[in-house]
Formats: structure tokens, sequence, C-alpha cells
């Protein structure tokens, strides 16, 4: 069906102003009085926002005459240009042509002198009416209007407690700008940052987005530059006006005021007899990081872990938290690391590391008070020198000691500090009574431990 004159002249009109708008190559360079031209030749899968007016943006470019004669190019100067879109700080082609892109979107914009510098040109750099190329990539695009964009990326289904203001935190992060480019990364230097959250240490954004984490959490944290490294950017990795991009994964963090935490997993019933300092403990044990990291355990031994309780052979978390406890209880210990191996750590275990523990007690057997390798049960024997000298000879040597103090054992008239050796604790307490060393024990050597104290009393008096 034939269409009439006048008709197709309005369809044609209409045609070409859409196409004006919509800046198609097909029409060539720009006239006097059309518009910027936009080529976008590369367009990412993932545009989460585009540039606006009144966007602080970060981009690259490349300027050229139509010959294809560069007159201008930010990377030469080797930095971005850095500023605010749509106000009327860059000429009115830029600012058009750079609105709607996305981060790393790439553009190809022609500016027509009326959009550039017009009939006055830019003395010894652009001609008068010179028509502009430009080709443009995005970099970056934040507003002061921005907040901290927090996204979760995993979360442990048990929580008990989250990152608090004045906590020290074990972190590991990959840090990268908007457009992908890395600046730095924990992983590469083979350790975990260590900080305290929320006294300054940290850039505001990584302080505000580190609250409220559990220890295993993994974040995105966007931050924009009003609160990381602002306009001056740092070094030469983060450039001004950067906005930064964290992933970070939370190894573990504590207090310094933080108690060693006991949760009970099984107490047996008919519990009347419990750990308490000074007591000998034998008992099982897994200890791990908190990310779950495995670092030792008692199982990968022929017997269980022996100790004496209070007697500064175990760190003072895992020596608090056998205290009180029935054989063949289990718990779960976590211990901060000011009670555990602090802030230098030990072999295997990294500095300022929360500890977890699983812990069985196995058996225990009761303590001597400290500084005592053998305590009566009742009041000493009167003549006890005597009773000592098993042969009557007026000298008391290592056998005779020997048996004299199994005996009382065996008879319950008093009890050795718990060894697993209680051969060596008999040779120590001959030794110390063997005050010149030759071999036996006179009558003026013995002296109980209780009679030893109270002659240092009255010294010091």
């Amino acid at each position: 069906m034939a269409m009439a004159p006048g008709s197709r002249r309005c369809l044609l009109l209409l045609l070409l102003l859409l196409l004006s708008v919509l800046g198609a190559p097909a029409l060539g360079d720009p006239g006097p009085l059309e518009d910027v031209v936009i080529d976008r030749y590369y367009i990412p899968k993932i545009c989460l926002r585009e540039a606006q007016m009144g966007d602080f943006i970060r981009y690259h470019y490349n300027g050229t005459f139509k010959d294809g004669k560069k007159f201008d190019s930010s990377y030469d100067r080797g930095a971005t240009v850095a500023g605010v879109v749509g106000v009327g700080r860059l000429i009115t082609g830029m600012d058009r042509g750079l609105q709607g892109m996305c981060v790393n979107e790439r553009r190809h914009l022609i500016v027509p002198p009326h959009l550039g510098y017009g009939s006055i040109g830019v003395a010894g750099l652009i001609p008068p009416d010179a028509t502009l190329y430009f080709d443009v990539v995005m970099l970056d695009i934040w507003n002061k209007n921005d907040k901290l964009q927090i996204t979760t990326l995993s979360k442990p289904e048990r929580c008990n407690r989250t990152v608090e203001n004045s906590d020290f935190v074990r972190y590991h992060y990959n840090g990268t700008l908007l457009d992908g480019t890395p600046f730095d990364s924990s992983y590469s230097k083979g350790s975990t940052y260590d900080t305290y959250v929320g006294t300054g240490w940290l850039i505001k954004g990584m302080d505000q987005g580190l609250l409220g984490m559990c220890a295993g959490e993994k974040r995105s944290i966007v931050i924009p530059p009003f609160l990381a490294y602002g306009e001056k950017g740092y070094g030469d990795k983060i450039p001004g006006s950067a906005v930064l991009i964290f992933d970070v994964h939370i190894i573990d963090f504590h207090n310094p005021e933080d108690p060693v935490e006991i949760e009970t997993m099984f107490r047996p019933e008919g519990c009347n007899v419990t750990t308490r300092d000074r007591d000998f403990v034998r008992y099982h044990y897994n200890c791990s990081l908190l990310d779950g990291t495995r670092l030792f355990s008692s199982h990968d031994y022929e017997k269980p872990q022996e100790v004496t309780l209070g007697a500064n052979k175990v760190i003072e978390g895992l020596n608090s938290g056998l205290l009180d406890m029935c054989a063949g209880e289990r718990r779960v210990l976590i211990v901060p690391p000011h009670l555990g191996h602090g802030e230098s750590g030990a072999r295997g275990v990294p500095g300022s590391a929360v500890l977890r523990f699983e812990v069985e007690l196995i058996s225990m057997e009761e303590g001597v008070p400290e500084g005592y390798l053998f305590i009566w049960h009742g009041d000493p024997p009167a003549n006890l020198y005597e009773q000592m000298d098993l042969n009557k000879d007026g000298g008391i040597p290592a056998e005779e000691f020997s048996t004299f103090i199994k005996t009382q054992v065996a008879e319950g008239k008093g009890r050795l500090m718990p060894s697993s050796d209680p051969e060596k604790v008999i040779a120590d307490m001959f030794r110390n009574q063997d005050r010149n060393q030759d071999g036996k024990i006179t009558a003026d050597e013995l002296k109980l431990k209780s009679d030893e104290d109270q002659e240092k009393i009255h010294e010091e008096l």
C-alpha cells in the first residue's frame, strides 16, 4: 500500500530525530547543532550503578582529532581524571557523554564544537571549531550521599557473639578498586591483619564494616572515599577519590577483658569430687583456631596429657578451664590470647590467636599445697627421725627414706605430690633433706617444711 508524500516526510523526520537522540554512528560526525555521539562499545555484564548528575567519577581517556592526532590523554599523565559529572565542570559534550556509564564501561564520544571548546578553541592545543573524539573508560562512581555498602557472603550457623568496638580482630582480606584492580591482600602476605576495632587504627569505613561480624563470617564491604583515603589516596596503588572494595573473612576476635568461655558438653551424674588447684589430672584435648584450623591433639600420642593444676605448666586459660571438673566430664573452652599464647603466639600458634579446646577429664588425684612434695593426713610422728632411721645407725640413707615414705602412703597416713613418677618425687624429697649432699640424712638435717616456713617468718621479723 502506497503512503502519502506528507506522511513519508513526517516518518522520515521522526526517524532522523530518533537517530539523533540515540547518537547513531551511521549519521557520521555531528553537525553544528547536533548532540554528542555516543558509541557504547563495551558494556559490562554486571552494572550495579550508572553515573548520574552530581556523582563523583574517576575515568581514563584519550582525546584525538578526526585525523587521529592526539591532543590530550590521562594515560600520558599517569593519573585518572576525577571530578563531578553533569554540573558544568567539564565541557558540555563530556558532561553528557559520561552520564549513564557503568564502572568498566568503555565509550567512544564524538563531541561537536559547540559542546566542546567552540569557535575559540584552546590556544596551542585545540583549534577553533574542532570536533573532538574521546575514548573513555569509567573506573569509579560515588556520591557524597553514599553510605557504606555491606554484603554478607557467608555466615556460620552458630554465632554466640559479634565484633564490637574495642575488640581485637584477626582477619584476612582482599582489597580492590571499584573496577577490580587489586591494591592489597593479607593472603599475599601469608598472615592475617590484626588490629583493634573502633579505636582509630583503621579507616572509618573498615571500622564500621567489621562491626557485627561473627567469627568465620565473610563480607564484601564497599567504602566510599570519604570513609577511606579521601581525595589524596594512599601510596601508589590507591588513587585519590577512590572507592574501595574489601572482601573480608573474620578469623577470630576477642576483647582484652574477656574471660575463658566454658561450655559443658557432658557432666557425669553423681559428680561430687571436682578438680582444684594443685590436683594432678590426666585429660585428652583437641586444640584448634576458631576457624577450625587444627593445631594440636593429645590423641596423637600414646597417653593423655598430665599436669599439676596451678603449677604454671599449661597456659592460664586451659588451667582455669580444667578446674571444677569431674572425671569423665567434657568441655569446650574458648581461650582469648591474653590467657593463651599472647601477641607473640607459640610454635604452631599465630600471634593473638583465640584458641578452642575440646577437653575430656580422664582422671584426677588430690594434690598437695604449693611448695610441698608430701603432706601428712594428721600430725606427723613425734619421734619422726627415730622412725625413719630403720636400722638405728644414726643416719638415714635414700633406701630407708624411700621405704618409710612409701609405708606412710600405703597406710594412709600421708600422700605424695601426685605425679606419674612417685620415685622421682621421693628422690627430690631426699635431696631436699640431705642438705650437705653426703648421701644420708642426719637428725640435724631433717626438718619439716612447716617448721622451715616458720623459721623464715622469724628471720623476716
